[in-house]
């Protein structure tokens, strides 16, 4: 799996579609936890194509949410994305708004993670640290339990990510909250561009 896309190409593309700072650091987290998750598990050779599927994998959602992972293999195809890229892109969407299944272990990690990324980081808001670096997993899974709590983020997504995956919804969270750490820093550097 090589990216057709340069990182700065993946990135004026998720910014020419989406202004909100809120998408674009979904975008740039996203990535992060997918490039982590390429060399945790053993695909650090295309750490790239893993990052650059998750930085565009909402790239139509700020514009057309009622037709997200739709639009997407639209806009994607328009700029010469590769047609395994667009698959990639569009899997997350499964059984939500697209019948394209994740099939590679990249697809499963990214719907995976999508809404829990979500959950964590309105969990580290809520902190007084306003991060990631001293969550512990105990605080977010009683963050993850509490249904009201960042209402938006589909806690039967996650639990599907992590069945979809063979693991235990602990491992997916505790992963998930360490691949998050791995790139907050980063993120939070690369959005003063956007602020």
């Amino acid at each position: 799996m090589v990216s057709s896309l340069t990182r700065t190409e993946a990135l004026n593309l998720l910014t020419m579609y989406n202004k909100e700072s809120f998408h674009i650091h979904h975008g740039l987290t996203v990535e992060g936890v997918m490039k982590w998750y390429a060399k945790e598990l053993g695909y650090n050779n295309e750490s790239d194509y893993w990052g650059t599927v998750g930085l565009l994998h909402d790239i139509d959602f700020e514009l057309y949410p009622e037709e997200h992972c739709k639009k997407a293999s639209e806009l994607l195809k328009a700029e010469n994305v590769s047609e395994e890229m667009i698959y990639s892109i569009c899997s997350h969407g499964y059984g939500l708004c697209v019948d394209i299944e994740p099939k590679h272990q990249m697809e499963k990690i990214l719907f995976a993670t999508d809404e829990l990324t979500g959950l964590i980081g309105a969990a580290a808001k809520m902190r007084p640290s306003k991060s990631t670096m001293d969550m512990e997993l105990s605080s977010l899974k009683k963050k993850f339990k509490d249904k009201k709590f960042a209402a938006g983020c589909s806690r039967d997504v996650i639990k599907k990510g992590a069945e979809m995956l063979g693991w235990e919804l602990d491992t997916l969270l505790e992963k998930t909250l360490l691949a998050m750490r791995s790139c907050e820093e980063s993120v939070n550097k690369e959005m003063e561009k956007f602020e």
